[in-house]
């Protein structure tokens, strides 16, 4: 219903937001959503970040890796 794109940055590039979930007597569901997708965003890109660097410092024995 709502859908986030952040980039590795951890910077929002863009909300859409369904027109059929916009309520204006259920604003507080809006701002539930809005949290649920940008927090979900967040962990996707950091996940991603993760695994990235996974990828390039797996193979060096790096102490605390």
């Amino acid at each position: 219903m709502v859908r986030v794109v952040i980039t590795g940055h951890q910077r929002i590039r863009s909300i859409e937001i369904k027109p059929e979930v916009v309520d204006p007597e259920d604003i507080e569901m809006l701002q539930d959503m809005l949290v649920a997708a940008v927090n979900q965003a967040i962990e996707q890109s950091q996940a991603m970040a993760a695994e990235r660097l996974e990828g390039l410092t797996g193979g060096l024995n790096l102490p605390g890796f």
